[in-house]
């Protein structure tokens, strides 16, 4: 695959991803475009993907170490969120570039993905939210990953399992909250807490419509038959 190919590697992306068609979204669109632009050139110098997602689980832990200094530092911790954001869309692209996808780089992924959740809820909480609201978000974020794991373990599609809280929009209750804070720290307990009440909200609502979903498509319907029919969709063998 021609590195340089944008339309292939989103073609690529769309069959990975359970045949969901990439540019009938604009954000979607961008944001593989963007990684695309930053993953090419790592691609051409041979650069691991795994070492571009460990680099994202170290930024992801230091998130709430940066922020737990208080002050104007969680406004850098903000910025280490985008960077992380980045990290983690640019190691796809390079998988994906250099057809070097494996289970455990996706895998390592999630297990990033979630350590950047649970490190940006740590972050407002050493600044300050109710531990109760953080722990509750926290468990909650875990329980939809689960959750949408386990159905897609069962041949369910991707597309049937998007939800209101996807990683996208933790990243941006997060980032904002960590970034408001930093630059207004005289309101930041106010701010954090506001912040993880509604990363809580969001959660909520999220497990709710991921087990709604998940109950309609799969309940009474034979486990080879889910199966089978996840089999017919692009790019799944």
């Amino acid at each position: 695959m021609d590195v340089d190919d944008l339309e292939a590697y989103l073609d690529r992306w769309s069959r990975a991803h359970g045949g969901y068609d990439v540019r009938s979204s604009r954000p979607t669109l961008l944001w593989l475009r963007t990684a695309h632009r930053l993953g090419a050139p790592l691609a051409r110098r041979g650069v691991a993907p795994t070492w571009i997602t460990g680099l994202g689980g170290v930024g992801a832990v230091a998130v709430s170490v940066v922020a737990s200094l208080g002050g104007r530092w969680p406004l850098l911790a903000a910025v280490l969120v985008v960077l992380v954001a980045l990290l983690d869309g640019i190691d796809g692209a390079v998988a994906e570039l250099t057809d070097s996808a494996t289970a455990w780089g996706r895998i390592l992924d999630q297990l990033v993905d979630r350590v950047g959740d649970l490190s940006m809820l740590v972050g407002l909480w050493f600044l300050g939210a109710p531990g109760p609201v953080c722990a509750a978000a926290g468990a909650l974020t875990l329980l939809d990953e689960s959750i949408r794991a386990s159905a897609a373990a069962e041949g369910m599609s991707e597309k049937g399992l998007v939800v209101i809280a996807e990683r996208p929009t933790r990243l941006v209750i997060g980032g904002v909250t960590l970034a408001t804070a930093g630059v207004v720290p005289s309101v930041a307990v106010p701010v954090v807490t506001v912040g993880a009440a509604i990363w809580a909200v969001v959660a909520v609502l999220a497990t709710t419509q991921l087990i709604v979903n998940v109950g309609r498509r799969l309940r009474g319907v034979p486990r080879n038959v889910v199966r089978a029919e996840q089999g017919d969709q692009p790019g799944v063998e």
